[in-house]
């Protein structure tokens, strides 16, 4: 007897980052385009979820078109989700990252101070290739560091969860700087970080 395959997934909603404006050092313009690549990579995650349904409910699961949208599926999530991280941990002026907060002394338990911890975090941001800098939580130790993470999906941890996410793929500044001005960029970066948003990932 033949069984009926049939599953279903939920699609993933387009969350409204509209308010991010009048950034200090990445225009407008650029979140203009930025925002648009990251609506693709939520349209391009549910299209994925609807091939695999479709191929699965064909009685397809293990052929060559199902396979290489399973390995696809990692580089679209992961690109739709740290975007996600990346957009929620900044606004317009930024906040000021205090010693006292909960998530300064967090870092203070691993760097001997706050400018240690993000002179360690400018210079994985600032390593060659395309990629994001994410400062990660172990969730057993509730420890913090600092990781690269190459294209969207090589080199996550498994279980780390991301705390401060840093886009430093050339669309998130090619518009407002040079390519070899990567560090002006992240300067401007630091100058829009939202730490109370930051803070509210940390692991309790």
């Amino acid at each position: 007897m033949t069984v009926q395959q049939k599953i279903s997934y939920k699609p993933y909603a387009e969350k409204d980052f509209s308010h991010l404006k009048n950034l200090t050092g990445i225009s407008d313009k650029t979140l203009e385009i930025h925002l648009g690549l990251y609506s693709g990579y939520v349209k391009n995650t549910n299209a994925l979820n609807e091939k695999i349904i479709e191929l699965t409910e064909a009685g397809k699961s293990g052929q060559p078109e199902y396979n290489e949208i399973k390995r696809r599926y990692g580089w679209e999530y992961n690109g739709m989700r740290l975007h996600e991280y990346y957009f929620g941990n900044m606004k317009s002026g930024g906040s000021e990252l205090k010693e006292s907060s909960a998530i300064g002394n967090k870092l203070q338990e691993v760097y001997s101070s706050l400018e240690v911890w993000k002179n360690d975090f400018c210079k994985v941001g600032a390593m060659r290739g395309v990629g994001w800098a994410i400062l990660f939580q172990d969730p057993f130790t509730k420890t913090l560091s600092n990781h690269w993470i190459s294209s969207h999906e090589e080199g996550n941890v498994a279980g780390f969860a991301p705390i401060l996410v840093m886009d430093v793929w050339e669309h998130a500044f090619l518009l407002d700087y040079k390519p070899a001005e990567r560090s002006k960029y992240i300067e401007a970066f630091f100058s829009n970080i939202d730490w109370a948003a930051v803070e509210s990932r940390l692991i309790k």
